[in-house]
């Protein structure tokens, strides 16, 4: 019997990635940054997507054939993405896709997963009767173990080095001093400093009035063109995608999170003269690094049930495709206060192909919202369409291959 799950997942993924890097010649960090692994999960991929024709070949279980196999990366059906190599070298998959499963086992061995459990190969795949509670070299509690024990013999020198920090006693005390008359003179400059900064950054330059803070702060739905703008989806011409944005009031600014079908965004919008309002974001990683930043700028409107904002953004394809873009995009309000939660891993999940955010309102109803990709001519009210069709979109150079022509 062969080990199961992320036991067995991990150990794949990390066998494979170091014959891939040997093969390539391209070493890459293993952090939780999906970009990194996109080479590795497009190279993957290419067996992925072969699987239903090498069943006798391999020896795995069937596949069905894949009704869209001349759309590209990542919209086939056997795809494999850098994001799903990272969660699942991570230890957040407890089920892996077979095809994945698959894949790793097919580059590492040349046969599928069924096959090598008649006849395994490699003694660290077989599961030991009694051996559940072992530790897989290879998951993330082994390096906080492995954390935890550097982390002791540092205790230890720290110990060490109390002695001789006793014996700098007279020197700790100089540094103090000269710290306490460094800080004087950084206080002094303080005051300046501060007023520069918030100058130069134009940070809160204009304070907001409560009816505007009522307005802005709230649920919001989102509609969006980009999806038209990416060269790697055949379909695109008449695609959009919902969002959901909740913007919350904080110290004089307003944070803004906002749930993708995708990804999701993090940031800030302030006003910046009545009724106008930036809106700065940036995707939302796991190490708070700064990927695809976008600025929008939103006019307030009350006499109108929905908003419009132009925004510099990308169109979120993927490696070199993806591109900037200026783009219009629609805000229409559904509410304020309550409760945003996603639904990942659920049954729902795959019967809407989609993410599922749920509102849980402020009375204790609940709301779902669907997120996805979608045909722009089923989007209501029909005006609408004509505010965030192929149209919308401005590219950052002159190229006709971007967007779809209607040929007539």
């Amino acid at each position: 019997m062969l080990k199961k799950g992320k036991e067995e997942i991990i150990y794949l993924l990390n066998r494979s990635i170091e014959k891939f890097e040997i093969e390539s010649g391209n070493q890459f960090n293993k952090n939780t940054n999906k970009k990194n692994y996109e080479p590795f999960a497009i190279f993957l991929s290419g067996i992925s997507n072969d699987l239903p024709f090498t069943l006798e070949k391999f020896g795995h279980i069937p596949y069905e054939l894949d009704r869209d196999s001349e759309k590209e990366y990542p919209f086939r059906k056997y795809d494999i993405t850098g994001g799903q190599i990272r969660d699942a070298l991570m230890g957040l998959v407890a089920s892996p896709r077979s095809f994945l499963i698959d894949s790793c086992y097919i580059y590492l061995y040349g046969m599928g997963r069924s096959a090598f459990e008649k006849m395994p190969t490699d003694q660290e795949l077989v599961a030991e009767i009694g051996d559940h509670e072992k530790k897989d070299s290879y998951t993330l509690m082994q390096e906080n173990q492995q954390l935890k024990t550097e982390l002791s013999k540092i205790k230890v020198n720290l110990s060490k080095s109390k002695r001789k920090y006793l014996r700098k006693s007279q020197l700790v005390i100089v540094s103090v001093i000269v710290l306490f008359l460094a800080s004087i003179w950084v206080m002094s400059n303080k005051n300046e400093a501060y007023n520069e900064l918030v100058k130069d950054y134009n940070i809160k330059p204009y304070t907001y009035t409560k009816s505007e803070k009522t307005a802005l702060e709230g649920i919001w739905l989102n509609y969006i063109g980009s999806p038209q703008a990416r060269l790697s989806d055949p379909n695109r011409e008449r695609l959009i995608v919902l969002n959901i944005s909740e913007i919350k009031e904080k110290n004089g600014y307003f944070t803004y999170t906002r749930y993708g079908s995708s990804f999701n965004h993090t940031g800030y919008a302030q006003f910046e003269s009545p009724n106008v309002v930036s809106i700065h974001t940036k995707l939302n990683t796991l190490i708070g690094t700064t990927n695809s930043p976008r600025h929008s700028l939103l006019l307030l409107d009350s006499s109108k049930s929905y908003l419009n904002a132009i925004s510099a953004s990308w169109n979120f394809d993927v490696g070199a495709k993806n591109k900037i873009i200026g783009i219009r995009e629609v805000y229409i309000k559904v509410g304020k206060g309550g409760k945003l939660t996603e639904i990942l891993n659920a049954v729902e999940n795959a019967e809407c192909k989609c993410k599922i955010v749920k509102w849980e309102q402020p009375n204790g109803k609940i709301q779902e919202f669907h997120l996805k990709n979608m045909l722009l001519d089923t989007i209501q009210p029909a005006v609408i369409r004509t505010l965030i069709d192929k149209k919308s979109i401005l590219l950052k150079e002159l190229e006709d291959s971007v967007l779809l022509k209607i040929i007539k």
